[in-house]
C-alpha cells in the first residue's frame, strides 16, 4: 500500500534549492523534517553566485555574508512524530520492493525499444537504398534523355547543316545560271548591235545602188512611159468603144431581167405565192407586232392580265387531253372555240393573245408529244387545222409563233445577217430566231433541236394535207407542201444541215405519196434530186451531202433515202 502525508509549506519563500521528490511524492531520507544545520554545498546552492555566471564573487570566503537564519518550526506532538517515522518506514519499504512484473515490464519496454530501434535502422537503410536506387535511375534515365536530346540536336544540326548545304547549292546554281543568262545577254546585244551595224552599212551600200539604179529605171520608166501613154490612149479608146457596146448589153439584159421579173412578181400576186424572205419577213413582223400590241399591254395591265391568265389555264388542259378519237378532236376543238369566243366578245387585246397562248399551246405539245409518239400529231394536227379555219387572225399568229419557236424551217429560209427591220443581231437574239432554246446562257444540243423541231414540223405538214371543210390561209393549203420542197432544194446551205435532212424525213413520211398522185413526174423529178443528194451529193458534188456530216444528219440522210425508195415503190406497184 501507499503512503502520502500532506506536504508542508516552504519554510522560506526565499529557498533556491528544488528539491527532489519520490515516486510518491514525500521528501528523502535527507529531506526528513530533522534536517540538520545546511551546509556549504547548500550555502553554495543558495548562494547568489551559483544562481547567475554574471553575479559578481568575493575575493575570500570570509567575505560571504552568512545566510540569513531559518524559522524555527513548532515541535511537533508525539504521536505525530510517531506517525511520520512509521509513514517513512512504510514508504523504505516499498521503495526497497522489487516487482517481478515491474522488472518484465521494463525488460520488455527495453526489448520493444531495440527492436523498434532495429527496426527503425533497417527501414532507413531500407528508405536509403530505396532512394539511392531511385536517385540511380533518374539519373540514369536524365543521362539517357539528356542522350537523346543530344542525338536529336545533332540530327537537327545535320538537317540544317543539310538544308544550308542545299540552300547555298541552289544559289550557287541560281547565281551560275543568272551569271550565265547574263553572259548571253551581253553577247546577244553585242551580236545584235553588230549585226545593225552591218544591216546599216548593207543598207547603205544597198541604197545607193538602189538609188543609182532608180535613176536608170526612172530615165527607162520616163521613155517606157511617153511609149505606153500613146499606146495606152489607143487601147483606152478600144476599150471605151467595148465597154460601151457592153453597157448597152446589160442595160438591155436588165430590162429584160425586170421586165421577166415584174412579170413573175405579178403572176405570185395574182396567185397569192411570195419569196421565202418575204414570208419570214411577215412573220417575224407579225411576231413582233404581237409582242409590242396585244401582249404588252395585257401584260401591263392586272385586271387583264388575270382574265387572259384565266383563259390560258383553261387551254393548257384542253390540248394535254387529244386522243385519237374523232370525238374528243371534235369535242376539243368546239371548247376551245368557246373558250376563245364566248358568248360576250373578248376586248381584241385579250383575244389576240389568247390565240398566241392557244399557238403555243398547241406546239408545245408538239415538242414533247409527237417527239414521243408520232402518231400524236394526227389529233393535234385536226385540231389545228379546225381552229385555224374557225378563229379569225389565228393563221398568222399560229404561223408566227412556229417561226418563233423552229427558226426558218416552216419557211424554209436562211435565217438573214440582220433583223426584219434591218437591225444587227447580237448573239442571244441570232440565237433565238434559229429556233435554239437556251439554258442558262447555254444553247440546247443539236440532237435535241433536230428532235423537237422535226415533231413541229410534222404537225404542219399535217395540217398541210389535212381534210377541211374551207380552204385555210395560203400558209396552211396543200400548195404549200411542193413549195416547200422546191424551196429546200433550190438552198444547199439548208439541205447541208441535220434539221433540214430529219425534216425532209418528216414531210415525206406525212404527205410524200400522197404529192406523188398530186404532182405525178414532176415530183418523180424532185425525187430524184432529192435522192441524188442523199446518195451521191448535192448537185452531183460527192461528199456534199443532204444532212451534212454530222451523226444526226447521217441518220436522218438515210431515213430520207429509204422514205423515198418506199415511195417510189409504192407507186410504182400501183
Amino acid at each position: 500500500m501507499r503512503y502520502g502525508l500532506p506536504r508542508s509549506t516552504s519554510p522560506s519563500p526565499e529557498r533556491r534549492s528544488r528539491r527532489r521528490t519520490s515516486t510518491f511524492g514525500l521528501p528523502s531520507d535527507s529531506e526528513s523534517d530533522f534536517e540538520g544545520p545546511p551546509t556549504d554545498s547548500d550555502s553554495e546552492l543558495s548562494s547568489p553566485s551559483s544562481l547567475s555566471s554574471d553575479s559578481f564573487c568575493y575575493e575570500s570566503e570570509s567575505q560571504v555574508p552568512p545566510p540569513p537564519p531559518r524559522p524555527k518550526r513548532e515541535p511537533r506532538s508525539p504521536a505525530e512524530q510517531r506517525h511520520a517515522e512509521d509513514t517513512v518506514a512504510a514508504i523504505r519499504l516499498r521503495t526497497r520492493y522489487h516487482d517481478p512484473y515491474e522488472e518484465w515490464e521494463k525488460q520488455t519496454r527495453k526489448d520493444a525499444f531495440h527492436t523498434a530501434r532495429r527496426a527503425q535502422v533497417q527501414t532507413r537503410l531500407e528508405t536509403q537504398s530505396r532512394r539511392t536506387q531511385r536517385n540511380t535511375q533518374e539519373l540514369q534515365s536524365l543521362a539517357a534523355m539528356h542522350a537523346e536530346q543530344l542525338a536529336e540536336v545533332q540530327r537537327q544540326l545535320a538537317a540544317l547543316q543539310v538544308r544550308q548545304q542545299s540552300e547555298v547549292n541552289k544559289l550557287v546554281s541560281s547565281w551560275q545560271e543568272q551569271d550565265k543568262t547574263f553572259r548571253g545577254r551581253i553577247e546577244g546585244v553585242i551580236r545584235v548591235e553588230e549585226e545593225k551595224l552591218r544591216a546599216k552599212l548593207e543598207a547603205e551600200r544597198k541604197a545607193r545602188e538602189e538609188a543609182e539604179k532608180k535613176r536608170k529605171e526612172e530615165e527607162e520608166r520616163r521613155k517606157a512611159e511617153e511609149e505606153a501613154k500613146r499606146k495606152e490612149e489607143e487601147q483606152a479608146q478600144r476599150q471605151r468603144e467595148v465597154e460601151a457596146a457592153a453597157k448597152h448589153q446589160e442595160e438591155e439584159k436588165d430590162r429584160l431581167r425586170r421586165e421577166k421579173l415584174d412579170a413573175e412578181e405579178q403572176g405570185r400576186a395574182q396567185l397569192g405565192m411570195s419569196l421565202a424572205e418575204e414570208d419570214w419577213v411577215h412573220a417575224r413582223e407579225t411576231l413582233k407586232n404581237l409582242k409590242a400590241g396585244p401582249m404588252k399591254t395585257v401584260k401591263g395591265n392586272q385586271p387583264l392580265k388575270s382574265k387572259w391568265s384565266a383563259i390560258r389555264r383553261q387551254i393548257t388542259p384542253k390540248i394535254g387531253q387529244l386522243t385519237h378519237d374523232i370525238d374528243s378532236v371534235t369535242r376539243i376543238t368546239q371548247q376551245l372555240i368557246d373558250i376563245i369566243c364566248p358568248s360576250e366578245r373578248l376586248p381584241m387585246d385579250i383575244y389576240f393573245a389568247a390565240l398566241s397562248s392557244l399557238a403555243k399551246a398547241i406546239l408545245l405539245q408538239a415538242e414533247t408529244e409527237v417527239t414521243a409518239e408520232k402518231r400524236s400529231a394526227i389529233p393535234l394536227a385536226m385540231v389545228a387545222a379546225r381552229l385555224l379555219g374557225t378563229l379569225e387572225g389565228f393563221p398568222d399568229i399560229f404561223f408566227a409563233k412556229l417561226v418563233q419557236r423552229s427558226g426558218g424551217w416552216p419557211v424554209p429560209s436562211v435565217i438573214p445577217s440582220t433583223d426584219s427591220d434591218g437591225t444587227a443581231w447580237n448573239e442571244l437574239e441570232r440565237t433565238k430566231a434559229m429556233g435554239y432554246r437556251t439554258y442558262d446562257k447555254q444553247r440546247e444540243t443539236l440532237s435535241d433541236h433536230v428532235m423537237r423541231v422535226s415533231g413541229m414540223m410534222r404537225v404542219y405538214f399535217l395540217i398541210l394535207a389535212a381534210p377541211v371543210p374551207q380552204p385555210l390561209d395560203k400558209m396552211f393549203q396543200l400548195p404549200r407542201f411542193w413549195t416547200y420542197f422546191a424551196r429546200m432544194i433550190g438552198d444547199e446551205r439548208l439541205l447541208e444541215t441535220a434539221v433540214a435532212a430529219q425534216v425532209l424525213h418528216a414531210a415525206l413520211d406525212v404527205g410524200g405519196m400522197e404529192a406523188k398522185f398530186i404532182w405525178g413526174n414532176q415530183w418523180v423529178k424532185m425525187m430524184e434530186l432529192l435522192y441524188e443528194g442523199a446518195t451521191t451529193g448535192i448537185g452531183g458534188v460527192a461528199g456534199k451531202l443532204v444532212g451534212g456530216q454530222t451523226p444526226e444528219g447521217k441518220a436522218a440522210r438515210v431515213r430520207v433515202q429509204l422514205q423515198i425508195e418506199r415511195i417510189m415503190d409504192a407507186t410504182g406497184s400501183r
